[in-house]
């Protein structure tokens, strides 16, 4: 009896595995960012489908390194961690105009991105937030645009505070379908000027 337990919870393991490697095989790299944090790297599937306008703002920003060094300026304990403010206060945002609001049917679950805004719905520009519990008392008011597939053990450990006293960082933002491009630009122009 102890055996047969025992190669069940075996196989369930490898099921796990392979669900989880066939998921992170799936994503595609042109919707797929690499959050870079101080305790590792985080992937986030972007959702283009439900929400077109935001993920094209928030690659365009991810490719002109408008992120990096962004601090987490809200952190609340069993709720989410907010970014995207260059000014660390939670009131700016890029020099882009703000975006009109793309809400959807996505539930705001444990992992989920959503475009911060003010009070109006189409107040959307820069600043985002990933849920650290359920939090579909936001649907509906928030506009889903990813979806945290790897790492939220990475996320669970940003610095909490409103704000954090020493408040984390992202260390690097990149869309997936760029990784390693910028390293190989210099000899890649180096090459074209010979």
């Amino acid at each position: 009896m102890l055996k047969t337990i025992t190669l069940l919870l075996g196989s369930l393991l490898i099921m796990t595995a392979a669900a989880t490697d066939t998921k992170a095989a799936e994503l595609d790299p042109e919707n797929t960012l690499l959050l870079d944090l101080k305790d590792g790297q985080v992937k986030i599937k972007l959702m283009p489908d439900i929400a077109p306008k935001h993920v094209e703002r928030i690659k365009k920003l991810t490719r002109e390194g408008f992120y990096d060094g962004i601090v987490w300026h809200r952190v609340i304990d069993g709720f989410m961690a907010q970014t995207g403010d260059p000014t660390g206060t939670g009131m700016g945002g890029s020099e882009l105009p703000d975006l009109e609001a793309e809400f959807n049917d996505y539930n705001f679950g444990r992992g989920t991105i959503g475009a911060a805004r003010s009070g109006s719905p189409d107040s959307a520009n820069s600043q985002w937030f990933i849920c650290f519990d359920d939090c579909s008392f936001l649907n509906n008011q928030y506009t889903v645009w990813g979806q945290v597939v790897e790492g939220m053990d990475i996320v669970n450990d940003i610095t909490r505070g409103e704000p954090p006293k020493n408040p984390d960082k992202i260390v690097k933002l990149q869309v997936a379908a760029d990784a390693g491009k910028s390293e190989d630009a210099p000899a890649e122009k180096k090459a074209a000027a010979e």
